[in-house]
């Protein structure tokens, strides 16, 4: 059961934004079922800080990310503050990345960070999703990369994630006539680490929490620093990077006792 539940800001009674901590598993909770967890401005802020405490967290050696309710996050609010005019709409879409920051935080996190996809995840949402490094679909989720109905471009990096778990044919069909997929599909196409039934979401969530969690926490980020770096890396810069992370995971006490119980079980 969590270990802690500190309140993000919120212009509201309840907190936009629910954390707990436990047996090294830090769950990271969108808090605004009424908006199917929505993105307002005070969410867009407390995502990130989040992440970011996390990832400074020696006790943590797992994040989860979900939303609340019925929703893993339905992408921008552009209906909060109510009566905004038109005109702010860039100017909520931020030139300084304001959901943005939601993809550097999930890829800058040195843990390894898992997506609980529990319901819809449209626009910023799914962008969201596709950043974390594992995403499980419950069965009835729903992904939209809606972006195109209201007349915007993609954000949050969705431009970036989607052709490479994609392709780019697929992301630019997606994108460009914004139609919704069901979990299946997803999975199909590479969206989707695992689909389960609903009801055992948190459960196989939790089990795949867990194990990562037993894992090295050097390895772990060194494993994932490995694959994002990589992505823009040449063959022999990739190379000498996988070289130096090797040193020095083979110079950690997990590594020696993890040769050991191997030598053993042998």
């Amino acid at each position: 059961m969590p270990a802690t539940t500190p309140p993000a800001t919120s212009t509201a009674t309840a907190p936009v934004l629910l954390t707990s901590t436990a047996s090294g598993v830090c769950t990271i909770t969108l808090n605004r079922p009424d908006r199917l967890n929505a993105v307002n401005s005070d969410l867009a802020v407390a995502l990130p800080a989040a992440l970011r405490e996390a990832a400074g967290d020696d006790t943590v050696r797992v994040v989860v990310i979900t939303g609340a309710g019925r929703g893993f996050c339905a992408g921008l609010d552009l209906k909060e503050p109510a009566g905004i005019p038109a005109t702010s709409v860039a100017e909520r879409l931020d030139p300084n990345m304001w959901v943005g920051r939601w993809a550097r935080a999930v890829t800058e996190c040195d843990k390894p960070v898992i997506a609980a996809v529990n319901g819809v995840a449209a626009g910023a949402g799914l962008a969201l999703a596709l950043a974390c490094d594992i995403r499980l679909l419950a069965a009835s989720a729903r992904l939209a990369p809606g972006y195109m109905r209201i007349g915007l471009s993609p954000d949050a990096g969705m431009s970036w994630f989607l052709p490479r778990l994609a392709g780019m044919g697929r992301a630019m069909e997606l994108l460009l006539t914004a139609r919704e997929l069901d979990a299946a599909e997803a999975q199909a196409m590479g969206l989707a680490s695992m689909v389960v039934p609903d009801e055992s979401l948190v459960e196989q969530v939790s089990e795949l929490a867990a194990r990562l969690a037993a894992s090295s926490p050097i390895a772990l980020a060194l494993t994932k620093r490995a694959v994002i770096q990589g992505m823009s890396a040449t063959l022999e810069q990739q190379l000498a990077r996988e070289v130096e992370f090797v040193r020095v995971c083979a110079a950690s006490e997990e590594f020696a006792e993890g040769l050991r119980n191997f030598l053993e079980s042998r």
